[in-house]
């Protein structure tokens, strides 16, 4: 067995079933090093469906092998535009590309750097996988003579081995990527798990954070769709990315309403959890205070928001129909936690809480009395937080 047909055998066993891309492109490039190409560096860019990443990757050197992430905004920068990986992926043909005598005003900045650091030639070609997409991948040596005929034949020899296995590991990225982008972590996880049936549920302890914008149906009345879209957006990344600093889980985006939680997992975890939660509120409240100092630059009118905050057993699962299900949490301190949130506009304070948290971290709470909350038959008491002055 030659090399080649000796590396596209691993690939399409034991690298395909590893799930590891740092380990299949390492072997893929050693394999074809030891095959005679002189490989210095490799760049294996993968597509994939997802709201948030158009593509990820491996970058190989001999020295290291690492995955890195490409959001959609990089695809607008000078990075993408312009680049082999635009060329062949529009062209749909292999680049090949002598990085000596490169012009510094014309060529590519990537291949520029690559120069600088004793690369002297490049190819780019493509991965085609069985639903259709294609993928780029580069190749540069610092060879004297560069890539030869012989070495780009190898090359292209094994990428289809290469497409077998990484193919199944990006597909599977997509997935759960696009799981965790609409679900949450906690409840993605327990999908790719196999908890997909309607009625099957997990009860748990958790703090409960509810948040929502206060006064957008009189911002949907008055601003134009873009700007309340801005509004939306800015709003929902200054909670979400307060609830993931805090290892929190935001579940659902319910209008403008935003349901999380922060699991329990034991009675000696409730008192930490309680104060993620509060120190989440916290910086939701400090981060909507810069984009309102934004927002006035524009004569936009300031964002407002309510958030109440609880904690109790609460089940999450599937509910729907046969053919349309919804993962969600249901139980009595979401309830509450929601109800609460409607109070802080009555209330006068932008962070509600009940007893059940305020017991557990009194540093952050001044006590509101007893209020009526729809839905229970007796006042509870209510707790306010100090909040940064604006």
């Amino acid at each position: 067995m030659d090399a080649i047909a000796e590396l596209s055998h691993w690939m399409i066993t034991e690298g395909r079933r590893s799930g590891d891309p740092v380990k299949v492109v390492s072997h893929f490039c050693s394999a074809l090093i030891d095959a005679g190409v002189p490989l210095w560096r490799a760049n294996i860019g993968q597509r994939f469906a997802n709201p948030l990443l158009i593509a990820w990757g491996v970058v190989w050197t001999p020295d290291n092998t690492e995955c890195y992430d490409v959001t959609h905004e990089r695809m607008l920068t000078d990075g993408y535009v312009g680049s082999s990986f635009e060329y062949i992926l529009a062209n749909k043909r292999p680049l090949h590309k002598n990085l000596r005598g490169l012009d510094p005003e014309d060529d590519h900045i990537s291949y520029n750097e690559l120069a600088e650091l004793g690369g002297t030639d490049y190819y780019a070609t493509l991965l085609y996988y069985g639903d259709g997409s294609l993928h780029g991948c580069t190749f540069v040596t610092q060879a004297e003579n560069g890539f030869l005929p012989e070495h780009l034949s190898m090359i292209e020899a094994a990428l289809p081995s290469l497409s077998s296995a990484m193919e199944p590991i990006t597909m599977r990225k997509s997935s759960r990527g696009l799981l965790r982008t609409y679900l949450g972590d906690g409840p993605s996880k327990a999908v790719w798990d196999g908890t997909i049936r309607r009625g099957e549920r997990t009860t748990l302890e958790a703090v409960v954070m509810f948040s929502d914008l206060r006064g957008f149906t009189a911002l949907s009345d008055t601003a134009s769709e873009a700007d309340l879209f801005d509004a939306l957006n800015g709003y929902f990344d200054v909670v979400v990315q307060a609830v993931e600093e805090m290892n929190g889980d935001v579940l659902k985006f319910m209008g403008d309403g935003i349901l999380s939680i922060f699991a329990i997992p034991t009675p000696a975890d409730r008192s930490h959890q309680s104060r993620q939660a509060v120190i989440a509120a916290q910086k939701v409240l400090t981060d909507l205070n810069v984009i309102n100092h934004d927002r006035a630059q524009t004569n936009k009118p300031p964002l407002d928001i309510g958030i109440g905050i609880n904690s109790g057993q609460v089940s999450y699962g599937n509910i729907g129909s046969p053919g349309r299900l919804d993962f969600t949490v249901l139980g009595g301190a979401v309830n509450v936690a929601s109800r609460i949130e409607g109070l802080t506009k009555s209330i006068g304070h932008r962070v509600l809480a009940t007893a059940a948290i305020a017991e557990t971290t009194p540093e952050f709470f001044v006590a509101r009395g007893l209020h009526e909350v729809r839905g229970l038959a007796r006042p509870i008491e209510i707790f306010s937080l100090s909040e940064p002055n604006p």
